[in-house]
């Protein structure tokens, strides 16, 4: 049986590079890509040493719509048929409220959590229906559930993701595509030292007194979702830690 090939964006760190490695011990072909070459440069040479799989690095800003339709377009004809697709590629910027956010940040989030998934999925579903079938998987949030105090963007982003994602599920059914979303809670990544502008220390104050989940957490359950059988699709997974209850909502030890 021919191996299964997954593409992940944003697999540099978190819960992409998690995947990634579970992806790979599962006998998936990968392409992955990130913005930092060194980095998903080394993570190739690492998958392909430790799993024995076919690995492609693409040094690729979702952002840059030429770029993605590019990279994705110039693919060799054996790795257009893409089985997984996995837009993790995300982020958050600032915890501000509306009147003091900065326009850099609105546009980074917007640009890369609703345009960069829009871009990649543009490029890579018109393989997917050519092949009548495929799995799209977005990283969605908690966010794309609930509003909270001074994330009013980042928010939107994500409920802009939980929309697209009900679309893409209409519009690509007829072709046997399924479209499935995870929205993860507290999650210790990157994320936070993204969101507060590489202030570490503000970005582990998030998880004080409570065990949030790990990028390998989120990790497995993607790689559950993608592995039910063919006329199975886990539509839309909320996950959180046993901690959170609501995206306000953590117990916490004193």
């Amino acid at each position: 049986m021919p191996s299964r090939t997954a593409f992940i964006t944003g697999a540099s760190s978190g819960i992409g590079q998690a995947a990634a490695h579970q992806f790979a011990a599962a006998g998936f072909d990968l392409i992955i890509s990130a913005r930092r070459k060194p980095r998903i440069d080394e993570l190739s040479r690492l998958l392909v040493e430790q799993y024995g799989v076919e690995v492609v690095a693409l040094e690729l800003d979702v952002r840059d719509q030429v770029a993605v339709q590019k990279s994705i377009g110039s693919l060799p004809k054996r790795w257009q048929a893409i089985d997984v697709l996995i837009n993790n590629a995300g982020l958050s910027r600032g915890l501000v409220t509306i009147d003091e956010g900065l326009i850099s940040d609105w546009d980074e989030m917007i640009d890369t959590n609703v345009k960069g998934l829009l871009y990649v999925s543009r490029a890579v579903t018109p393989l997917m229906v050519n092949n009548q079938a495929g799995h799209i998987i977005n990283i969605g949030s908690i966010a794309g559930h609930e509003v909270y105090a001074n994330g009013a963007v980042y928010c939107a982003s994500k409920h802009a993701v939980a929309a697209l994602t009900k679309g893409m599920r209409i519009d690509l059914c007829q072709h046997g595509v399924k479209v499935s979303t995870i929205d993860p809670g507290l999650v210790n990544t990157e994320f936070g030292n993204v969101r507060f502008h590489g202030d570490q220390q503000r970005a582990d104050s998030t998880y004080n007194g409570m065990t949030p989940l790990s990028a390998d957490d989120v990790a497995a359950t993607i790689l559950y979702m993608a592995q039910v059988p063919a006329h199975v699709n886990l539509a839309e997974v909320l996950l959180l830690p046993t901690d959170q209850a609501a995206a306000t909502v953590v117990k916490r030890d004193n």
